[in-house]
Parts: structure tokens; sequence; C-alpha cells
């Protein structure tokens, strides 16, 4: 018996043997996957790196352009504030011109009267003006035009044969 006892160690020794030569292996590629693992991380790492560089940059670069929008937004504001002062300015002429404007026509019904009166005597004095113009260029034409006498003998007539 003592034969199957120490059969029994031996199949011990070799199982666990095996068991050893099994862990090895796995622990081995465990390590091999790890080291993958780790130089991967380093890689990642590396490129977070750049990528936190960047966004760094375009961080700045956004608030440079924020500040930049903010300043032109207000000189934009300026000028709308101008451009309101303009039309407040039209408005307030267009009152004025419709005011005028009113008062003319009113003043034009209460003195309809004398407005006819008016626009006769001066349509008479632009005619009386016109035909004084036209009669000064008459007297003009006539008195540079040479007047011509009449000859007291007839001027010679040449005759044809037939």
């Amino acid at each position: 018996m003592e034969i199957l006892g120490y059969i029994a160690a031996l199949i011990a020794a070799i199982a666990f043997a095996v068991l050893v030569i099994y862990l090895a292996k796995t622990l081995k590629a465990a390590s091999r996957t790890l080291n993958d693992v780790a130089s991967t991380l380093e890689g990642v790492e590396k490129q977070m790196q750049g990528i936190t560089g960047e966004t760094a940059e375009l961080l700045s670069k956004t608030n440079h352009l924020a500040e930049d929008i903010g300043a032109k937004a207000q000189k934009l504001n300026t000028l709308v504030d101008g451009i309101e002062g303009i039309g407040d300015t039209v408005n307030s002429l267009n009152n004025s011109i419709r005011n005028v404007s009113n008062k003319v026509a009113l003043s034009a019904e209460q003195h309809t009267e004398q407005t006819g009166q008016v626009l006769k005597w001066g349509s008479v004095i632009l005619d009386l003006w016109k035909k004084k113009k036209q009669n000064e260029a008459n007297e003009a034409v006539s008195a540079s035009v040479p007047v011509v006498q009449p000859t007291e003998q007839p001027l010679p007539v040449k005759e044809t044969s037939h």
C-alpha cells in the first residue's frame, strides 16, 4: 500500500506541476496584457496632454473672440443709438413740415379770395412781361434787317430762242 501512497503522491506532484505550468503561462499572458495596457495608457496620456494643450489654446481663442465680439457689439450699440437719434430728428422734421403745410393750407383756405386775386394779378403781370419781351425781340430783329430800295430801271431779261 505504500506504493499506492507513492503513486498518489506522484500524481499529486504531476498535477501540481501541471497546475504551476498553466498558472505560470496564465501569469505571463496577464503580464504581457498588463504591459500592453500600460503602454496604451502612456500613449493615451500623451494624447490627452496634447488634447489638453489644444483645448486650452482653443479656450483662449474663444475668450479672445468673445471679448472682440463684445467690443464690436458695444460699438454697434453706439451706432444703433446714433441711428435712433437720426430717426427721431427725421420724425421731428416731418412733424414740423406737416405743421407748416397745415398752416399754409389753413391760411390758403382762410384767404381763398385774396389768393385768387393774387394769382390773377400774377398771371396778368406775367402775360404783360412776356408781351414786352416779344415786342423788344421783334424790334431788335426789324432794326437789324436792312431795307431794300427798289431800283428804277428794270433788270435786263435774257431772251431765249425756241
